[in-house]
């Protein structure tokens, strides 16, 4: 089977910097044709293969997870702070849209916390490897929910 619109497809992958830096590697299961469930630029080049095919992409910074943006950095007295979450933890918080965010915690220091809703490698170009392990055909119940279920991809 060949990838198209509402085929879930398994990928192994690999992400480094241009460089060849290591950053992030796994599996990932994601529903293919226009979900947002990949970086665009990877569904593109994704489209009509099957099984086996392998690629490497490189992804400027706007093809990736995108330009930081410093107003998502911000600082709350170390008062406010649930206990228990440290450094590399994550809070829900509220983005500048007024709508949930989710803020990293980069850094205490005394009286203060730092977080930082970007995403991690916002702001870096990445070089995105993939070997397309498996595709099938979407199940209604995927599609409806707009993701793939199951190994790799999303567990109600």
């Amino acid at each position: 089977m060949n990838i198209s619109k509402d085929t879930a497809v398994t990928l192994s992958y690999t992400v480094t910097t241009p460089q060849g830096k290591p950053l992030d590697a796994g599996h990932l299961s994601y529903l293919h044709g226009g979900y947002e469930n990949i970086f665009p630029k990877v569904e593109a080049a994704l489209e009509g293969r099957a099984a086996g095919f392998t690629t490497a992409l490189d992804l400027a910074v706007e093809d990736a997870f995108g330009a930081r943006d410093e107003s998502l950095v911000r600082t709350i007295p170390k008062s406010e702070f649930p206990p228990g979450v440290k450094v590399g933890g994550q809070l829900q918080g509220v983005g500048n849209d007024g709508q949930p965010q989710v803020f990293n915690v980069v850094k205490i220091k005394g009286p203060e916390v730092h977080l930082d809703g970007n995403h991690p490698l916002a702001g870096q170009a990445l070089r995105f490897s993939c070997k397309v392990m498996a595709v099938r055909a979407a199940s209604a119940e995927e599609i409806a929910h707009r993701h793939v279920h199951g190994d790799h991809g999303h567990h109600h």
